[in-house]
């Protein structure tokens, strides 16, 4: 019995994303091992922005400094 647990940052998914997820990785697990799909568990677990952390900083840091570097690097280009 198969359980795979798959961790996101939470915002932005939709649930059309997550079910292509969910049926992506059953087929995986089919193909590759020979798993029957209906003993296949996948849960998907939205983690808030502020609660992960990589490269020294909690993702919210991380993407405002992306939106910043665009930002100015869009207005370069003008």
């Amino acid at each position: 019995m198969p359980y795979v647990n798959i961790k996101i940052t939470k915002g932005g998914v939709t649930t059309a994303q997550k079910q292509r997820l969910v049926e992506e990785v059953t087929a995986t697990l089919v193909n590759t091992l020979g798993k029957h799909p209906e003993h296949i568990h996948i849960v998907i677990d939205e983690v808030a922005p502020e609660n992960w952390g990589f490269a020294g900083m909690l993702t919210t840091e991380y993407r405002r400094r992306q939106q910043a570097a665009a930002s100015s690097s869009a207005k370069r280009k003008r």
